[in-house]
């Protein structure tokens, strides 16, 4: 079997598409720019905790985090989804049980807080990168989420996730659906 025919099938199934090449995500007929990770992007099975590398591969979307106040709703999402806490993180200690899970805050292992100081975690859409179960130091928190403008107003590049801006977040996350995967190439 060549590579061919699982690759024209990924297109077909994977509602989100992100090519990192050009940085764009495509849903629904449109495309949006997007912000990849620092490092570029990488193979799923090359991806290391910290490397700031996108993992190339198609994730399910497992649901959405929204911060209260700052995100306001007239329909609730279509896929799973919770307001985040002040005391909500998620683990990216290697060495932690709940590694590339959320946890309560404190926590006593390396971990990421969900409330931030900036607007890139006010939507979070999760993804389904080595979670089904974790592995220690293959990667965590690959989220989808807002991105922060740098000082010339382009998008910064993220520490691994895939981020939009927010307009277009609020057009995209509302729409998605439980079967819906993110393919990244």
């Amino acid at each position: 079997m060549t590579g061919a025919p699982a690759d024209t099938r990924a297109h077909i199934d994977a509602a989100i598409h992100v090519d990192t090449a050009t940085r764009t995500l495509s849903f629904a007929g449109r495309s949006y720019l997007c912000a990849i990770g620092k490092g570029g992007a990488c193979a799923a099975e090359d991806k290391r905790e910290g490397d700031g590398c996108t993992p190339l591969g198609t994730w399910p979307v497992r649901g959405v985090m929204l911060r209260p106040v700052r995100v306001g709703m007239t329909h609730r999402p279509l896929i799973p989804w919770r307001w985040t806490r002040a005391d909500d993180g998620w683990s990216d200690g290697v060495d932690d049980p709940a590694y590339n899970r959320p946890v309560s805050l404190p926590h006593p292992f390396s971990h990421e807080r969900l409330q931030r100081d900036d607007a890139a975690y006010d939507i979070i859409i999760v993804l389904g990168h080595n979670d089904a179960p974790p592995v220690p130091g293959m990667g965590s928190a690959i989220f989808w989420h807002i991105w922060v403008p740098g000082d010339d107003g382009t998008p910064k590049a993220t520490e691994g996730c895939i981020a939009i801006a927010r307009e277009d977040m609020d057009i995209i996350f509302p729409n998605l659906r439980p079967d819906m995967t993110m393919c990244i190439e």
